[in-house]
This record gives structure tokens, sequence and C-alpha cells, in this order.
């Protein structure tokens, strides 16, 4: 069947679009941090990742109770992805205490963790106001 410019490839269209853009964010941002943070995430970081895991088992899991026609295509996808993203995450744990670089984030005891060694945002405003 040819493209064609109706409204279900319009979607399809935005729909493949979009997931390239999230799987590409994903895998920049949070899995490479996670290793670069390894010291100081480690201790938590799994438990993080299977918290995420369990609300895309809801999430898909409505997805295929409403769209019966889809179900199998649905599940299949979610549970590719669930297992690509604990890979990903096993593999930046062990590489990042494996191999420790320089962390991107500098953690204070009160404060948590500040990004590049500078408190910022409202939250440390507030707790340096009140100190």
């Amino acid at each position: 069947m040819p493209f064609s410019l109706s409204g279900s490839n319009g979607i399809a269209f935005l729909v493949s679009a979009g997931i390239v853009y999230e799987i590409i964010a994903k895998d920049v941002s949070s899995p490479q941090t996670a290793e670069l943070n390894a010291l100081t995430r480690a201790p938590t970081l799994m438990k993080w990742v299977h918290v995420g895991q369990a609300e895309a088992v809801l999430m898909v899991t409505i997805a295929a109770v409403i769209d019966k026609q889809h179900r199998n295509a649905i599940i299949a996808g979610g549970v590719l992805a669930a297992v690509i993203t604990e890979f990903e995450y096993l593999h930046a744990k062990q590489s990042g205490l494996q191999n420790p670089g320089l962390p991107t984030e500098q953690h204070n005891a009160l404060l948590g963790p500040v990004e590049g060694g500078a408190v910022g945002g409202a939250t440390a405003a507030m707790v340096s106001g009140v100190l």
C-alpha cells in the first residue's frame, strides 16, 4: 500500500518521529548521567529504574486492554523497551563503578545533588534563606 497523506498516516508519522526523539533523549540523558555519577547514584539507581518499569507496565497494560486489535504489538513493544532499558542501566551502573570519571554532580549533605558545583533553583534559594 503506497504512502498517503491521510489522517491516520499523519498520526503514524508523528508517533514514529516522536518515539525516535524519546529514545535518543532517554539514551543520552539518563543512562549517561547514571554512568558519570555511579559512585553516588548506584545505591538507588536500579530501584528507580524498576519503579519506572512498574509505571510502564501499568500504562502498557491499560493500552493493551483498551486496544484489543493491537494488543500483541503494544505488549511486544513495551517488553522490548523494558528489557533494553534494564540492560542500558545495568551497563551504565557497572561501567560507572568500574571506571569512575569526573562526575557531573557534587553532593551537599543538606541540599543533595548540586549541578555543576553551584547551588541553583528555587529550593536551594529557600534553604539558603532559612540558613
